[in-house]
């Protein structure tokens, strides 16, 4: 396998978790921290893992810290941009950098290996989608548009995603949903809340009844 086949991996922790009232990344889900499952279920999918991240709270879990490079929580794309700046100099082999968020714990096991079946150049956009719907924050995002991403971010008005890859060739994946014996969820599943965080407990039990 290339290294566009086995990226470096980015944790989009960044989030200031308002509707939680507390650090989601941090809420107990089946007796870990939310984030736990997260960095599980990606590090067997990426060569080297970092986490988008705040110092202060983030340092206990072991990871590389690439803290947002513009000020003032500018969302997940200043993150992305830290991501791809970081391993541009971390794995400089690597075209694409894999993104995840802190607060989805569902995501596929071979997310990585189904996005990158489907890069096309090397400033190719590969994001994922199930039931109709794009999720940008899981994606593939190549390294070659970080200056770009870096002067669209200069202008405080530009902070959505999907406005952004509106200016670049961009692919969508989709994803079945994710199945137990019981119950079945939306693979990219993010919580926000205290009832999505029982949700994805109660998913969680049923994926070991």
């Amino acid at each position: 396998m290339t290294d566009i086949h086995i990226p470096p991996g980015l944790i989009l922790a960044g989030g200031l978790s308002r509707r939680m009232g507390t650090n989601k990344a941090l809420s107990p889900l089946g007796g870990k921290a939310l984030l736990s499952h997260v960095i599980d279920h990606i590090a067997p999918q990426v060569s080297t893992l970092a986490l988008n991240a705040p110092s202060g709270w983030a340092e206990s879990f072991a990871l590389p810290l690439v803290p947002d490079r513009k000020t003032g929580h500018a969302g997940p794309l200043a993150g992305i941009l830290a991501g791809m700046r970081h391993f541009a100099i971390a794995a400089p082999k690597a075209t694409h950098v894999l993104t995840v968020p802190a607060d989805s714990p569902f995501f596929p096991a071979d997310l990585a290996s189904r996005l990158a079946d489907h890069i096309t150049g090397e400033k190719s956009v590969i994001i994922a989608a199930s039931g109709g719907h794009v999720h940008p924050v899981f994606g593939l995002w190549p390294i070659a548009i970080a200056d770009d991403l870096e002067r669209w971010l200069a202008d405080d008005n530009n902070r959505r995603i999907r406005s952004f890859l509106a200016r670049h060739a961009t692919l969508g994946v989709s994803f079945p949903p994710m199945e137990s014996a019981t119950a079945s969820i939306d693979p990219f599943f993010n919580i926000n809340t205290p009832d999505e965080l029982a949700t994805a407990e109660n998913f969680l039990k049923s994926m070991s009844a």
